[in-house]
């Protein structure tokens, strides 16, 4: 752990100025984990929620809320992203839901923010898009599957934790 970038002398949360910074080419993965009732999860699968084609809207969210993270999270920069995209994958029997959420920029800061966003918004819309089937999904996990880019290089979850299954 390094000194905390966001204080400034006076203990006060700050942007941090990053205007020094190298530019270079940024990624980040991010994953989303729902669980539901198998019932559920078959409704997703053939698109047909109460309120429509349930990964599809969850998508266009994810790409949605990427692009204003800077807006939802005060100490993020405002970034051009580059590319978004939010893949789902769905394990019926298991009433598993998993949002693989990328986001990418040349800058002079990373965009973990942006895909956790992405992830986290794209889970929340499929829990509203299955309310009325199921009240009791819930969100198990939003993490940084891992990131690429800038001053601190190539991270990934799996090195740093090998007990979290990181796909």
């Amino acid at each position: 752990m390094g000194e905390l970038t966001h204080l400034g002398d006076d203990g006060r949360a700050r942007m941090v100025d990053v205007g020094g910074k190298a530019t270079s080419e940024r990624r980040a993965v991010a994953r989303a984990r729902l669980r539901m009732a198998p019932d559920t999860a078959r409704a997703v699968v053939r698109g047909d929620g109460p309120k429509g084609e349930v990964l599809g809207v969850a998508r266009i969210a994810g790409v949605q809320a990427a692009k204003q993270t800077s807006t939802l999270i005060p100490l993020c920069h405002p970034l051009p992203l580059s590319f978004v995209d939010v893949v789902a994958t769905v394990d019926v029997e298991a009433g598993l839901v998993e949002l693989s959420a990328e986001a990418r920029t040349v800058g002079q800061t990373g965009v973990e923010m942006e895909a956790m966003t992405a992830a986290s918004v794209a889970a929340l819309t499929v829990y509203d898009m299955v309310k009325g089937l199921e009240r009791g999904v819930a969100i198990e996990s939003v993490v940084l599957v891992s990131k690429s880019g800038g001053r601190s290089g190539e991270w990934r979850l799996e090195d740093a934790k090998p007990d979290f299954p990181a796909d």
